[in-house]
């Protein structure tokens, strides 16, 4: 169930003594970033603000996620399970989540294979302002759309040979290869993989 400021009373409040376990999640990347708990006030809160806030069970009160260090969590859809009696929060981390200083409370963990790939994106976003001299992403960008496509024109041709030929292995790296720079190629013309996965959830309707 999507939750709305008018469906809040819906939820199962009693169950928890007016508390209800909230899990947030990063909306592009899926990772899951931390565990907090809201009562009404703190839904209605997040609801009406857009910043993700919680019940502090231990403060006794209200805590808007990066009101002290600046790493707020941005809403982006809340929905209950279907016992509504849990919470997950889609947001946007502005900064790491856990006040360790980790980009999520289980950054010990290993990543999914498809939330690693949006980490990806994000330091193939920040090789754009980086030395071209210490990254190969980098100078890549220094020489243009024009390389970045041929190469994607190469590693393209690459692919489908390995995939003739029946070379497994090959095909894994040359794919890999594929993917990289088609990503590259994306980020430098403004792009993102959450530009083409709109476009293929559109066409999935």
């Amino acid at each position: 169930m999507r939750i709305t400021s008018e469906n809040i009373d819906q939820l199962a409040w009693e169950k928890m003594d007016g508390l209800l376990p909230c899990v947030v999640q990063d909306s592009y990347t899926g990772s899951v970033q931390m565990l907090g708990y809201m009562n009404k006030e703190a839904l209605a809160t997040t609801l009406s603000s857009g910043n993700v806030t919680f019940y502090s069970r231990s403060k006794q009160r209200l805590w808007t996620k990066g009101e002290t260090s600046g790493n707020t969590l941005e809403m982006v859809d809340i929905s209950a399970d279907c016992d509504k009696d849990a919470l997950l929060v889609l947001a946007k981390p502005n900064g790491p989540t856990c006040h360790l200083g980790t980009q999520t409370c289980w950054d010990a963990a290993q990543s999914a294979d498809f939330t690693f790939l949006a980490e990806l994106e994000k330091v193939l976003a920040e090789r754009k302002q980086a030395d071209p001299d210490s990254s190969y992403t980098a100078k890549l960008y220094q020489k243009g759309i024009k390389r970045i496509a041929q190469k994607v024109g190469e590693e393209g041709v690459e692919t489908a040979l390995a995939a003739t030929v029946k070379d497994l292995e090959e095909l894994k790296n040359e794919s890999a290869d594929l993917l990289y720079h088609l990503m590259v190629l994306m980020q430098a013309s403004g792009l993102s993989l959450e530009d083409s996965i709109s476009v293929l959830r559109e066409r999935h309707k």
